[in-house]
């Protein structure tokens, strides 16, 4: 197992947070343990075939760093990193 820094950690707890949160649920360390490898040896993730609504997604990040002890640019950061990366599509509103 890789040791991850404080941080990094932060950000894989979300991630398991999120994909057990989502539809169809699924544990994301076998989700990244399953991922084929491209060319360049990066983990494939499937993101787009899991849903999570916008609400749900905040609601498990500002959760995750709830009490930890991090800057205001650390939390962004790891907001950033999360929203950005592999973290599963927003399910669509159909208020219109």
């Amino acid at each position: 197992m890789i040791k991850l820094n404080k941080t990094d950690q932060i950000i894989w707890d979300i991630y398991r947070e999120l994909y057990k949160n989502s539809t169809p649920s699924v544990d994301f360390d076998e989700l990244v343990n399953a991922a084929e490898e491209n060319s360049e040896g990066q983990k494939v993730i499937p993101f787009n075939d899991y849903e999570i609504s916008e609400e749900e997604f905040n609601r498990i990040i500002e959760e995750q760093l709830k009490g930890k002890r991090l800057t205001k640019l650390t939390k962004q950061r790891i907001r950033n990193t999360c929203i950005l990366g592999c973290s599963p599509r927003f399910k669509r509103n159909n208020k219109r």
